[in-house]
Order: structure tokens, then sequence, then C-alpha cells
């Protein structure tokens, strides 16, 4: 049978829940037989109570000065004060945070679909507790005890920021659908900020690599190797045999596997919040190309404006993009004289789409500022040559030949007169 299937056959003999009952209505006592008490006890697992329902919770604590890949977990505090002392915007600052604030967070689910036939059974976090991380987990025993899994994952936290690798999709929206079930009887959800470290690490490492999710972010970027772990997909196959063995051993690896998730987004926190703070000083070209970008797309133009010149200065595939991007920001600033020598450098020694969008912009500098109106046809006649010699990328850029077109049409009746 298919790995599909399996999950398939076992779910139908979960039976999730669609309603908890409110605690009035359940009898009050901590009367459930737990098994295994011992052997939970020697994975740091206790039980929680409430009403009749119960849940584990695992809590496991590192030092700061602990290695996880690059960086020491106590980094990540150096990393939230330096953004509190920046001026910066960026979408990833933590300013007006404290370390303590940020909230790691990954879940384990029965599925990798929506909806509420999709149960969430680990909750995971990390977060910094006075000199160490403390990562706490939230095990669901078995189905009809979600009241008492939300009841003491939400209960006594006051957190701003929610801190998760592609959660703004999948995990926190499946908390908000299983919380809907048992909203009546447990604390209610809190607002979070949200950092989305997926589409950071996308965004900065897509074009290097052929997947970006966690694990392989974790091997090629932040020098994490996981040791006899187990595959995600795998947890709930093994959720679904916990739930019939009920004994530690059988779910003691994803509960391990989610740990390393938690302590994993905290080491990519400190390696993008330092590429960003240290944008100017980033020594891979591409990496400081995306950084700039990012710095444009967010409105600080000015930040961008100087990584992109950093960028520029170096030999690399991205040069002559960069100091295009560079021109066209002084462009918009009316800083013609700092703009027309980059233009003239990328038309001159770029292909593709820099060298024509440079052209272009000479063209319109040439015709409307300088009244150079044979000079902009020139220019623009060996942008087109260079166009059709690359027919491929004309076809895959219509919009930068029309206009070639319809300048060039329009300065030879302007030169002709």
């Amino acid at each position: 049978m298919s790995l599909k299937g399996k999950l398939s056959r076992y779910k139908s003999q979960m039976k999730l829940p669609q309603e908890s009952p409110h605690p009035a209505d359940a009898a009050i006592g901590n009367t459930t037989n737990i098994q295994y008490l011992k052997e939970w006890g020697h994975h740091d697992v206790k039980s929680v109570f409430h009403g009749e329902e119960y849940s584990l919770i695992r809590e496991i604590s590192y030092p700061l000065t602990y290695e996880h890949g690059l960086y020491c977990l106590g980094e990540f505090v150096n990393v939230v004060n330096e953004w509190n002392k920046s001026s910066s915007t960026h979408p990833l600052s933590a300013k007006g945070h404290t370390a303590g604030e940020l909230f790691f967070f990954d879940t384990e689910t029965t599925g990798l679909g929506g909806g509420t036939g999709n149960a969430i059974f680990l909750l995971g976090q990390a977060r910094v507790q006075k000199n160490e991380v403390v990562v706490r987990q939230y095990l669901l025993p078995a189905p009809g005890n979600e009241t008492a899994l939300y009841h003491h994952f939400l209960s006594g936290i006051n957190l701003k920021t929610l801190v998760t690798y592609n959660g703004k999709a999948f995990d926190w929206p499946q908390v908000k659908t299983r919380h809907t079930l048992v909203r009546d009887a447990v604390p209610a959800l809190p607002e979070f900020g949200h950092f989305d470290l997926f589409h950071a690490a996308r965004r900065m490492w897509k074009n290097n690599m052929d997947s970006v999710k966690l694990a392989n972010v974790e091997k090629d970027i932040l020098n994490i190797h996981r040791d006899a772990d187990i595959p995600g997909y795998l947890a709930p196959m093994m959720y679904f045999q916990f739930l019939q063995s009920q004994h530690p051993e059988n779910i003691a690896g994803v509960l391990k596997h989610n740990e390393i998730d938690v302590l994993s987004l905290i080491t990519l926190y400190i390696h993008l919040s330092k590429k960003i703070l240290l944008a100017e000083e980033v020594e891979d070209q591409q990496e400081q190309y995306e950084l700039a970008r990012w710095f444009q797309t967010a409105g600080d133009t000015p930040t961008a404006l100087k990584i992109y010149e950093s960028a520029a200065e170096k030999d690399g595939s991205n040069q002559y993009r960069a100091k295009m991007e560079a021109a066209m920001i002084l462009k918009k600033s009316n800083e013609w004289e700092r703009a027309e020598p980059m233009f003239n450098e990328v038309f001159q020694h770029s292909s593709g789409t820099s060298k024509i969008r440079a052209a272009i912009e000479m063209a319109k500098h040439l015709e409307h500022k300088k009244k150079m109106a044979a000079e902009a046809l020139e220019t623009a006649s060996l942008a087109y040559a260079h166009l059709k010699e690359i027919e491929q990328f004309a076809k895959l850029h219509p919009s930068l030949k029309e206009d070639l077109q319809k300048r060039i049409k329009r300065l030879q009746l302007k030169v002709n007169k």
C-alpha cells in the first residue's frame, strides 16, 4: 500500500472530533489512565489535565552558548539588540521587541491538507527565557483531548511576534481552524505579528537552490546536519502508530524532529538578520543583489541604492543588473549626472534585459532632455539589433520589443522631417 493510502486508512480510523464539549459539560477530575508514565518521564514529558481531558508537554532547555549550525543561540539576543539600534524598517526587523517576545513556532499535522479533517497533533515552540532557550512541545495524546491541548498551549502566553517557516500559509491557519472547534472552552488566540522565514529564504536563495525547504536551507546555508532524523513526511504515520500503541518510543523521533525545526528557525533568523543589518558588507553578490531588491520592495530606496552600488562593484553575473537598478533609482531622484555614466556602461558592456533597458533610458534622455533625436535613434537602433540577435529573449519580453519598435518609428519621423 502507498504511503498516501496508509495515511488515509489511519486517518479514517482516528475519527477526529468536530466539536469538543465545554468543561462545564464534562466531569471534572484527573481520571484518565495514562500509560507508560515512567517512560514518558525519560523523554522529559509530563501530563497536564483540563477537566477530564489531558495533553502531554515536553520541555527542554538549551544554554545560550549552545551551537546550532553556524551560531550560538545567544547570538539571537545580539541581533535583536542590533535591530533595536537600527533605524531600518525592514520587514524582518525586531525593533520594538525583546528577544523573549519572538516566538519560534512549528506544527506537525495528520496531513498536508487544510480544513477540520486535518488535525494538529504537535505544537512546538521555542523562545528565550532568562539565560536560555526553552523548547516546549504540546502533544495530543489521543482524539478527544484538543480542549486540553489548546488550553495549555494558549494559557499564560503573552507573545507579540510569531516566527515560522511557511506558517503564514500553513501552520497558523491550521491552528485557527482547530481552535474554532474548541474556542468556547479555551483562551482566545492572540493577535500575532508574523515573520515568515520561508519567504525570506526563497527571496535570498531560490536562484541557487533546487528547493528552499527547511531541510535544504539547514544543510546548504546554516551548516545544520541532522543525525538519524526522521523525514517530516513520515511524522503523520508515526503519530498514527503511536495512537495505537501509546508508547513514547513511537513518537519520540517526531518530537526530536520538531525540536530541531524550531531551533533551526532561530539560527535562520540570526543568519538573515546579519545579512540584512550588514547588507553593504555581504560578500556574495547574488545575496547582496537580492537584499537590495528586498529593501527596495520594502520602500527603503536610499538603503537599496547603497547596496546596489556595492553589488555593482563586484565582478559577477549581477554586476550590471545591480548597476542598472542603481541608475534607475538615481534617475527617479533627478540625479542624471550620476545615472548617465551607469546607463552608458550597462549599455556598452552588458547583454539581455539590462542592455536594452539602459538603451531605452539613454534614448529617452537624448530625445527629450538633450533634444538629440539622431543620437537617440542610433541608440535605440543598436538596442533593437541586439534584441533581434536574441529572438528567444524578445519572445519572453514583448514589451521591450514593442517599446523599441515604437520609439524607432517615432524617431525616424522626427529625424527625417
